[in-house]
């Protein structure tokens, strides 16, 4: 069997056991690709060819493929890496596997706009495993990250990979209910908070119900987090300080919580309406 029959044989099994995509794939390809090249100690940017794998690697894969379909969970819980805008990064059940669409936002340099030589202070608010505290580092090696979540598992993973990306003098980890724990004042907050609202946490497959629950489900409408984000941010804030919030599928249900607050919706790779950013003067007229 050749690398490309192996590919597209772990690919048919994946669609024909259902299983689900959206944590770094979104199809039985590449999700297939993905989790063969790692199995067998490939680069992922591999091409897919005609080389020959042995019956050892077959049966490899095909166990590892049999894994994901049986656990249901997230090929990159079963790898221990994803990656978001080309950075690696480790991941285990702890914390939710990274794909905020704020790192392109960080990555493409959207929000510069609205940041000065005064940025300075920047807070990623309900870090995870760390990914957007480090991306944020990165793309301003002149600026100070606090990355905090309420969870000391999540903060765990959220260690490894700041040590990982030797950032430990740039960036401070914190455990912290929202910003309860976080006096500020901070330049910039960039926040992917639990924002499912409950319909569609009941609709999730189980992918999504293998993530530590507290950091997806944001109540009745999603915007449980949000609704008390807004409420303490503006004392966390600098004069000129704007917050970066990604609420995904729940448009409708935020312009229905906050229908008179000025937002600037940005762009990213699913749409207009997945990331905002909003000023601490609007957050004022709350």
């Amino acid at each position: 069997m050749t690398l490309l029959q192996l590919v597209n044989a772990s690919a048919q099994r994946l669609e024909q056991a259902g299983v689900s995509f959206g944590h770094g794939t979104l199809n039985a390809h590449d999700e297939a690709a993905w989790l063969v090249l790692w199995r067998l100690g490939l680069p992922l940017d591999s091409e897919i060819d005609e080389r020959a794998v042995t019956l050892e690697q077959q049966a490899q894969v095909q166990a590892l493929i049999e894994e994901r379909i049986r656990t249901r969970k997230p090929a990159a819980y079963l790898t221990r890496e994803a990656w978001l805008q080309g950075v690696p990064f480790y991941v285990d059940e702890r914390a939710i596997v990274p794909r905020s669409l704020i790192a392109e936002v960080l990555a493409d340099g959207t929000i510069d706009a609205w940041l000065s030589d005064q940025t300075t202070r920047v807070l990623d608010l309900c870090t995870g495993n760390g990914s957007l505290a480090v991306l944020a580092a990165l793309a301003w090696p002149e600026v100070q990250v606090t990355g905090a979540d309420i969870s000391p598992d999540a903060l765990a993973v959220a260690r490894i990979n700041v040590d990982r990306h030797a950032l430990q003098d740039r960036i401070t980890l914190i455990q912290s209910d929202g910003l309860s724990a976080l006096p500020g004042p901070f330049d910039l907050i960039v926040c992917n908070p639990p924002y499912v609202c409950q319909a569609s946490m009941d609709a999730l497959p189980a992918e999504y119900r293998a993530e530590p629950e507290l950091a997806l489900a944001g109540g009745l409408d999603g915007m449980d987090f949000v609704r008390q984000l807004f409420r303490d941010a503006p004392s966390r804030m600098s004069e000129d300080a704007v917050l970066v919030l990604e609420i995904g599928n729940e448009a409708a249900h935020f312009v229905a919580a906050f229908p008179q607050l000025e937002v600037a919706w940005l762009d990213t790779s699913a749409g207009d309406d997945q990331v905002l950013l909003v000023t601490r003067q609007a957050l004022l007229t709350l």
